[in-house]
């Protein structure tokens, strides 16, 4: 069995923010060294300014049960954001903010991507402070292939 995980978290969205985290929680708990690489626009979920504002959005999701035409219109976002926290809570989930806490007192890794950060005029100071460090593309290669299982989230 792999001693490590990687995570690439790509998406910020508040329905894309729940699988790395959980995936990031078995790993460590099961005794793995576990890293999440946040990059474009998994920053969201890293961000001080938009990790408790995370959203839904219905539009491009077929999974959401609604025709696009729809999802565009004005409200849609703020509507199915709200059904998905009613039912996070009704299921008594943990939030972001609480699985993040999880995760690093399981001491999951939090590595930000260095080029998203200056491609989107980012600053250190700007990210939550559980974020262990900022890296290159290239250090995340060499950790994940320190036998590591990867994966794309």
């Amino acid at each position: 069995m792999a001693k490590r995980l990687m995570i690439v978290v790509s998406k910020g969205t508040l329905d894309m923010a729940y699988p790395p985290l959980i995936l990031a929680q078995i790993g460590a708990a099961m005794g793995m060294e576990v890293g999440l690489f946040f990059t474009f626009w998994g920053f969201d979920i890293i961000r001080k300014d938009r990790v408790d504002n995370l959203k839904v959005t219905p539009v491009g999701n077929p999974s959401m049960g609604m025709p696009n035409i729809l999802a565009i219109l004005p409200g849609m976002t703020a509507m199915a954001t709200s059904m998905v926290k009613k039912k996070i809570k009704e299921l008594n989930m943990p939030t972001i903010r609480e699985m993040i806490k999880e995760c690093k007192d399981l001491g999951v890794k939090f590595y930000a991507c260095s080029t998203t950060m200056e491609m989107f005029g980012l600053k250190r100071e700007d990210l939550i402070d559980e974020v262990d460090e900022v890296v290159g593309a290239t250090t995340f290669m060499n950790m994940a292939m320190e036998d590591a299982v990867v994966m794309f989230v």
